[in-house]
């Protein structure tokens, strides 16, 4: 259980908070404490629904659901939030195909228009950036649910809150991101949200060519997290390691533009493999953790060990997700 109180009254009326009518756009959107507050909140949504609780706090307010590419967890649990608010979705499944995107409209028009239809507009999106130039069209709160291989801020929200949960805490961790640190949006913003948090250190497994971009490590040595240190071999740092976060190799970032580039990496997955003979060598109390989908990264007989939270961890995509979009549109109940 986390070692800070919980701050928040019971969910009522949120106008006075920062976070009304905001965009979110990057992990960088968000200082400590108000990530301390998301994931209180969504703690305490927790605890009110699983005891049969439910809140009326989005009535009449609708969201956007627009995927670019495709998703199972954050559409999903961006939906689910808003329901179970007492809120309402609209979606538009395969948009590159099935909306005006297919006739040729740009992303601008179509961020404007969404603004017509509902109160906040949930974005995933092909290109890096894609966000931030939907939310600088639009009136309404945009969210980034992922833009590329930029990044994906509330699954960053998400994964501080399932440590938090987890540890306790969070300042003193050791944090070793393993798999494809290049492309994994998800990576990018949740080192980027750990620099708000005291001595850190965060670990950097890859295959070569796959290694976290030198711009995000430079930015977060600006950002006061120097503890960095980068390896070829989990072995090197599991022993110490707190929390592992594996990802899968984002291959179809780079697969058709360099066909011999995937076959290397291919064939080095099984470099990178998370199997219970891996986790005989990480401490008791680590936490593996993992954004999904997965592929070969974390074998299936991994999921029996206690120290596996990842479907934990997709469960509190919802809770966490309902305390933004309740601080984003909440009104007196």
């Amino acid at each position: 259980m986390a070692r800070h109180e919980f701050t928040r009254p019971p969910l009522g009326d949120f106008h006075t908070s920062p976070f009304y009518g905001r965009d979110v756009i990057s992990a960088d959107d968000f200082s400590k404490p108000e990530v301390i507050q998301i994931s209180d909140l969504a703690t305490q949504i927790e605890m009110i629904q699983r005891n049969g609780g439910r809140s009326t706090i989005l009535a009449g307010k609708i969201a956007n659901v627009i995927f670019y590419e495709a998703s199972t967890r954050t559409s999903g649990s961006f939906q689910a939030a808003m329901l179970l608010l007492g809120g309402d979705v609209i979606t538009y499944p395969d948009p590159k195909k099935f909306s005006s995107a297919a006739k040729g409209e740009n992303l601008e028009d179509t961020a404007r228009t969404l603004d017509g239809q509902g109160h906040v507009t949930i974005l995933r999106h092909v290109d890096i950036g894609s966000a931030a130039k939907a939310a600088r069209a639009a009136r309404n709160p945009v969210v980034n649910g992922g833009d590329g291989a930029g990044e994906h801020p509330t699954q960053a929200l998400l994964d501080l809150h399932t440590i938090l949960r987890t540890h306790g805490e969070v300042d003193g961790l050791t944090v070793t991101m393993m798999g494809d640190l290049k492309f994994g949006r998800t990576i990018h913003s949740l080192a980027k949200m750990l620099t708000m948090f005291e001595d850190i250190t965060l670990n950097f497994v890859s295959a070569e060519g796959l290694d976290m971009p030198e711009g995000i490590r430079d930015d977060l040595r600006t950002k006061g997290l120097g503890n960095q240190y980068a390896t070829r071999s989990l072995a090197d740092v599991l022993p110490t390691t707190d929390v592992l976060y594996v990802t899968r190799t984002q291959n179809e970032r780079f697969q058709e533009e360099d066909p011999e580039f995937a076959e290397m990496i291919r064939l080095s997955i099984p470099l990178y493999q998370v199997t219970p003979e891996v986790m005989e060598g990480a401490k008791t109390t680590m936490t593996l953790m993992h954004p999904f989908p997965r592929n070969e990264e974390i074998a299936p007989t991994v999921d029996d060990d206690p120290r596996a939270v990842y479907f934990d961890q997709a469960d509190y995509g919802v809770d966490v997700r309902e305390a933004l979009l309740a601080l984003i549109l909440g009104r007196a109940v």
